[in-house]
């Protein structure tokens, strides 16, 4: 009697598992737990990326806060330390980078094919598309926001408009006469690492007070990199890694074009993104400095000239050039013919066109060419000295 009572009032084996489950901790709800912040964070790192990319931000703002403010600061850090290295950064990065997401994509595909089901791969293309919203964001922090600063147009006296096209062909005829005069002392004085030129170094500061309140950039040292071969096949003459803020060469630079590419370059660290902008710098810098660096910015400005006249203007300026600046000329022809490759460097400028769009640079690579407007319709006093308007914004403090 008392068996048959017990058992009629014992709970089912359903009844038992209800109660285990209630009473025993979810192991699981840790795990739930982790994975709701974790896609949360990774929406939050892309979300904040397209805002970044897709909101517009005040000039004045970008270049208060950013280029004139938190930019030195970053730039006096990173760009010492690239010219102790005697490795390009950006080699072990992007090898990093590359070794890093072939091990996650074969790592993903195996667990795949293993759980036969598509869910680890769909995480490991979440994970990558989160990591490049998070590199984006540290590219505009560390350099890309200067993009978006202030323009040379409104930063210094600019006439508008395009300049007349007899105007250009002078500016070329000048170069050509330049050069013809400073030719010989050039090549016997030659040419130095332009890191190592105390001219050139102290030209670059006396630039930048020129243009802009900001704590003067720290010049870069142009270093060789794994991509040597890429910017021989492609035309490129140097590049900075805004990752690392330090400055590469393509391997076949002559001597007679290194002041002008490094004095670039570092107008580049100097927060000067747009490639008119930056050769703008660098010319004025040439200017300023060592009789081998004028001769390297007036040799830029004639090449540069050249190709933007007509055929009739080209033979004026060939008929101007001397016989030491058509050799040097016919030596900067002869490197650029025996490395390149046509397709890849057809390529490689129609992928950096459209990375100079992206940044909100509207004529892409079209914009290398806006230095000689810039330079003909800029207002200069004395010795290549800009004229600075005096309502750009200034950095704080100052």
């Amino acid at each position: 009697m008392g068996l048959a009572i017990h058992e009629a009032f014992a709970p089912s084996t359903r009844h038992v598992r209800k109660i285990a489950a209630f009473a025993a901790p979810d192991l699981n709800r840790g795990n739930r737990y982790t994975l709701t912040v974790k896609a949360a964070f990774q929406a939050v790192v892309v979300v904040l990326a397209l805002l970044a990319a897709l909101v517009p931000f005040s000039p004045d703002a970008i270049e208060r806060w950013f280029s004139t403010g938190l930019y030195p600061v970053i730039q006096h850090g990173l760009t010492p330390l690239a010219n102790a290295l005697p490795f390009a950064w950006l080699d072990v990065l992007v090898l990093a980078a590359c070794i890093a997401v072939l091990v996650i994509l074969v790592q993903a595909v195996r667990a795949a094919r293993q759980n036969h089901r598509v869910a680890p791969v769909l995480r490991a293309l979440t994970l990558l598309v989160t990591t490049g919203a998070a590199v984006y964001l540290v590219f505009l922090l560390l350099w890309g926001f200067n993009y978006r600063r202030v323009p040379m147009t409104t930063r210094l006296l600019v006439q508008p408009g395009p300049p007349p096209a007899d105007t250009v062909l002078a500016l070329g005829l000048e170069a050509a006469m330049q050069m013809n005069a400073l030719h010989d002392e050039a090549h016997a004085a030659g040419w130095t690492a332009p890191v190592d030129n105390p001219r050139l170094r102290d030209a670059f500061d006396a630039v930048q007070r020129m243009l802009s309140d900001a704590p003067a950039a720290t010049p870069g040292r142009l270093k060789g990199t794994v991509f040597g071969p890429y910017f021989r096949w492609t035309g490129v003459d140097g590049m900075i890694n805004p990752f690392g803020l330090e400055v590469l060469q393509n391997p076949d630079l002559l001597p007679f074009e290194r002041p002008f590419i490094a004095a670039h370059e570092w107008a580049h660290l100097a927060g000067y993104a747009d490639e008119s902008e930056a050769s703008f710098v660098g010319w004025v810098t040439c200017m300023q400095a060592d009789m081998p660096s004028r001769y390297s910015g007036w040799l830029f400005l004639y090449w540069q000239i050249n190709g933007e006249v007509d055929a009739d203007a080209r033979t004026q300026l060939a008929e101007a050039i001397g016989a030491g600046p058509r050799e040097d000329i016919n030596a900067v022809v002869e490197r650029l013919q025996r490395g390149q490759l046509p397709w890849l460097r057809t390529a490689g400028w129609r992928v950096y066109d459209q990375y100079l769009k992206a940044n909100r640079v509207e004529e892409g690579v079209r914009s290398y060419g806006a230095v000689v407007t810039l330079i003909l319709r800029a207002r200069f006093g004395p010795g290549w000295t800009p004229v600075r308007r005096a309502s750009v914004a200034q950095a704080p403090g100052s």
